[in-house]
């Protein structure tokens, strides 16, 4: 590794960071219906502006000691964790799409970085949220469906299509599996517990994920979700007195399972059709 390609790496670690410090703001503010924009930064106790020296992504969090410097409130965990978990997963798929995959992508592929890298945004954004206040707002699923619909059309080796006419057929049909898919187990679900077995937002953010990576992501990330939804919940469930009556919010496991697609969906799918063959 050269040291062009470190210094690269490192900028893409950076730029990682500072998109979470923006994602924080999105967290906090979009399930509240505020501007994301304006006002600029400010803690949300003392509501004093922050300065430019207290907003460096990673390192002005560890340089206040988690503490907002003009009323001392502590500062959540979440905007630390938000903006590491970015910069990494950033460049990790920085990292996969320039060295470890085998071609690396070059010329006009190099597009797939800034896509992947705002579906990353997305899928943290939703997590977060859905962990909080147990929604995914429209912004991230119904934007998301449009966004990625649009990209089927001006940008189709992003579904893995040679033809315009293919892209967009993919695009549509993840939209449709996807949204399908979960409107059945949500639908199944709610006959069977006699309640809302599964949000609205859930079947949202899953199309939305169709609609960037086509029907066969959907139905992976629909597994993939179900195994670690179903088992953690499993392990909350029993050690909560409150039995099946927690509520455990399903998007973050659809994101999960969207991540993973992402980084090595395809290579567990051509590994597992393989072994079962023999």
């Amino acid at each position: 590794m050269t040291g062009l390609q470190l210094y690269i790496d490192f900028l893409v670690f950076a730029f990682g960071a500072v998109v979470g410090s923006f994602l924080n703001v999105c967290i906090h503010r979009m399930p509240l219906d505020q501007s994301i924009v304006f006002p600029p930064s400010h803690c949300p106790h003392c509501d004093q502006r922050i300065r430019w020296a207290d907003n460096i992504p990673l390192f002005s969090y560890l340089a206040l000691r988690c503490k907002c410097r003009n009323c001392g409130a502590k500062i959540s965990p979440r905007y630390f964790i938000v903006e590491l978990l970015t910069a990494v997963l950033f460049l990790l798929m920085w990292l996969k799409l320039t060295q470890w995959d085998d071609p690396p992508v070059h010329g006009i592929y190099f597009l797939k970085a800034p896509i992947y890298w705002m579906v990353i945004a997305g899928l943290i954004v939703a997590t977060f949220i859905d962990f909080e206040h147990y929604i995914i707002p429209n912004e991230i699923t119904l934007g998301g469906i449009v966004v990625g619909l649009l990209l089927s059309i001006v940008y189709p080796p992003l579904m893995g299509a040679n033809s315009l006419q293919m892209s967009v057929v993919r695009s549509v049909l993840g939209v449709l599996v996807g949204g399908v898919t979960l409107l059945v187990v949500a639908t199944v679900g709610e006959i069977i517990f006699k309640k809302e077995a599964m949000g609205m937002g859930d079947v949202k953010f899953l199309a939305a994920i169709g609609a960037f990576f086509g029907w066969q992501a959907t139905l992976f990330t629909v597994f993939v979700s179900s195994m670690l939804g179903g088992v953690i919940g499993l392990i909350l469930v029993i050690g909560s007195k409150k039995g099946w009556q927690s509520r455990i919010p399903y998007g973050p496991y659809i994101a999960l399972g969207a991540l993973l697609w992402m980084y090595c969906g395809r290579e567990i799918m051509k590994w597992y059709l393989g072994f079962i063959q023999g």
